[in-house]
């Protein structure tokens, strides 16, 4: 029974995280038991069915455990560490399916130019899981693939089984491929937190060991749970929401034209995103693509996650030059988050600009970086701990297990923002529309009457003036009102309504707290660029060839700037949006569109 004011219905809020890391690089079968450990105590953190016998999802990334696997392998020879990459398979029951599905596999591996050693089914225990995870349970298999002999070994042999898999997916619409890669490997599934070490018998291996280990407990808010939407992905562990999401993948997808590099055929990974993934799996696919286009795991984080830079005061120049430089090629993936990554050499943690999502270490004599949503999910003896720490917002925190270095926020983002001359790319190419000059013509004033006449043509009430526009016109306070807006949707409305009320947030079912704009101005930004986007997998001047607006609300002022706006970088043209009564809405866009693209 509840008691005061605590109710126990508030305890399941969001994911469990955690990671086990050694620094120094040493692989131990320790370092997966505790890693395993820490799940096992975020059950609070993991979502299940009524009966509590089904788990929205529990599961763990390693570095690929050679030990093991040459132990385990009968079938086949394997050759030497770092030169094959493993396959975690998701395959449908139905045997026809799944044999037709590995040999598109197989063919696919030899015609990018490898060699294809053989399969290796999973031991697993169905016994431990609930009615639910076994009706959606699939058929789990392991592909083993040969580096070719003109290949390096690491990332360059990673982008050709990243090209491979993504040809695969393009082609078999019902095998899920968990992980694909010669330096990482992923074990999940639709688990309550206890069943992922009993489910998996690889994972009971003394043998079974790696010097990095990232676990996650999931509790679904905004999709159903399946064995594919299990944590981890394949770069990254997610704690939290993308709220920007649909801007976000949209922007990704529309980038495709421009995004070309030397080291991938980016036209065989296309599209990037898949839209019908979690929004955690989608800045997952962002990040892959990033790292197999050539550009540094932490950059790609940084660019994707950048801490708060424009009204920060104490951040150095060189480093706000390399956030808004940043900002001209990528939109920030918002959150609140926390976000554990790696590619099997580097691990990582990172918080969004707010942290709301904590994110808390210890760091041991026997150098151990420990990592949890929460304190005391690992028993760890005080005497053994060197560093107690939290990660705060925007921040960082990189652990490199090749060069057995622990790398601190303010030292790896010094290194990134030196790497170019951003600060000089941005004052010769990026405008701003507050320096643009005002034409000599006169701002448009119109009268009492005719602004009366206007505001009912576009449905705006006696209240929204009232309640809504004057107060934020005169003392810049926006009202407190309802996320969940209940009104009826504006298109099913038979009356006039202002356009604003047609576009509707989408956001998760969670109690995210409300940021205040002005009292945590240090956290928010308005500001936004425009123009052609240049091409985001190469750092160039000419990717700050856009217009800098400050605020996307524009004064009449400002849309005559933009209507007289004629320099080297930008032509300005104006398109009429009137279309006449009983014209479809759907022939006036298709118009418009027309219009658009003659003037374009």
């Amino acid at each position: 029974m509840n008691k005061g004011l605590y109710d126990s219905s508030f305890e399941h809020d969001n994911c469990g995280i955690g990671a086990v890391v050694n620094i120094k690089g040493v692989k131990t079968h320790m370092t997966v038991s505790n890693a395993l450990k820490i799940v096992e105590q975020l059950e609070h953190r993991a979502g299940k069915d009524a009966k509590g016998e089904t788990g929205d999802g529990v599961g763990i990334l390693t570095q690929i455990p050679y030990t093991f696997f040459k132990k385990s392998v009968k079938d086949f020879q394997l050759p030497k560490e770092g030169h094959y990459g493993v396959g975690q398979f998701f395959f449908p029951m139905n045997e026809l399916e799944r044999h037709q599905a590995m040999t598109m596999f197989e063919k696919i591996i030899t015609k990018e130019g490898m060699t294809f050693l053989g399969w290796r089914k999973v031991e697993t225990h169905k016994e431990v899981l609930g009615t639910k995870a076994i009706d959606a349970m699939p058929y789990i298999m392991q592909g083993f693939v040969k580096k070719p002999d003109d290949c390096e070994v690491g990332l360059p042999f990673d982008r050709l089984l990243y090209q491979a898999r993504r040809i695969f997916e393009q082609s078999n619409e019902n095998t899920y491929v968990c992980s694909l890669s010669s330096r990482t490997i992923v074990y999940k599934g639709m688990f309550l937190v206890g069943q992922l070490r009993s489910f998996f018998s690889d994972l009971q291996d003394e043998d079974y060991k790696s010097a990095i280990a990232l676990v996650h407990s999931r509790f679904s808010t905004n999709t159903n749970p399946s064995w594919q939407r299990a944590h981890p992905n394949r770069f990254i562990v997610h704690n939290g929401e993308i709220n920007t999401i649909r801007g976000n993948a949209n922007n990704m997808l529309s980038r495709e034209e421009n995004m070309k590099c030397d080291v991938l055929d980016t036209e065989k990974v296309f599209p990037v995103v898949d839209v019908n993934g979690s929004d955690s799996a989608m800045l997952d696919n962002t990040l892959e693509f990033l790292v197999m286009s050539g550009m540094e795991l932490p950059r790609a984080v940084m660019m994707c996650i950048p801490e708060p830079w424009e009204n920060n005061p104490s951040m150095s120049k060189k480093k706000k030059d390399f956030y808004a430089y940043n900002a001209t090629v990528m939109e920030p993936w918002d959150g609140p988050a926390s976000i554990l990554f790696s590619d099997g050499e580097l691990m990582g943690a990172v918080l969004d600009r707010n942290g709301l999502r904590p994110s808390r270490y210890y760091i041991t004599k026997d150098s151990y970086l420990i990592l949890s949503s929460e304190v005391g999910s690992l028993d760890v003896p005080t005497e053994d701990i060197v560093v107690k720490d939290r990660l705060r917002p925007g921040k960082m925190l990189l652990v490199d297990t090749k060069k057995g270095v622990l790398i601190n926020d303010d030292e790896l983002k010094d290194y990134y923002a030196q790497k170019e001359p951003y600060g000089e790319w941005l004052d010769s190419h990026l405008t701003y529309l507050k320096d643009l000059k005002i034409p000599n013509e006169r701002v448009e004033v119109i009268s009492d009457e005719k602004l009366e006449t206007l505001q009912t043509a576009f449905g705006y009430k006696y209240e929204d003036i009232k309640d809504y526009i004057i107060p934020m016109a005169t003392n810049g306070n926006e009202p407190i009102i309802a996320m969940g807006n209940d009104a009826p949707l504006a298109a099913m409305s038979t009356m006039h309504q202002p356009l604003f009320n047609y576009f509707k947030q989408l956001f998760a079912q969670v109690t995210n707290p409300p940021i205040d704009s002005i009292r945590e101005e240090i956290v928010t930004s308005t500001s936004l660029d425009i123009g052609a986007e240049g091409n985001i997998l190469n750092d160039s001047p000419d990717n700050c060839r856009l217009l800098h607006i400050h605020n996307p609300i524009l004064t009449n002022t400002d849309i005559l700037k933009l209507k007289h706006l004629h320099t080297d970088d930008f032509e300005s043209e104006t398109i009429s949006t009137l279309y006449y009564k009983n014209t479809s809405l759907k022939k006036a866009l298709d118009h418009l569109f027309i219009e658009v693209d003659k003037a374009y």
